[in-house]
């Protein structure tokens, strides 16, 4: 990679919501060449990311049943 690329890297660590601490590990990672744990590392983020998805999921899906319970009492 060259300096664009760990630019475009790091922005799009950032753009997708990780941590600087998170963001500054991975960069380490890149810059001592250990790419396959820089890897891990973004598939381990990217997990969080869907563990949070599916939580705020969870809190729409209860948000919708409580409107449809009220809507319900309302008729």
């Amino acid at each position: 990679m060259n300096v664009m690329q760990q630019e475009q890297l790091i922005q799009g660590l950032s753009d997708a919501g990780c941590s600087v601490e998170t963001v500054e590990r991975i960069r380490t990672l890149y810059e001592a060449g250990n790419y396959d744990e820089m890897l891990h590392q973004m598939k381990v983020q990217r997990c969080v990311l869907i563990d949070e998805m599916h939580k705020s999921q969870r809190k729409v899906d209860r948000m919708d049943f409580l409107i449809r319970n009220q809507e319900k009492r309302m008729k």
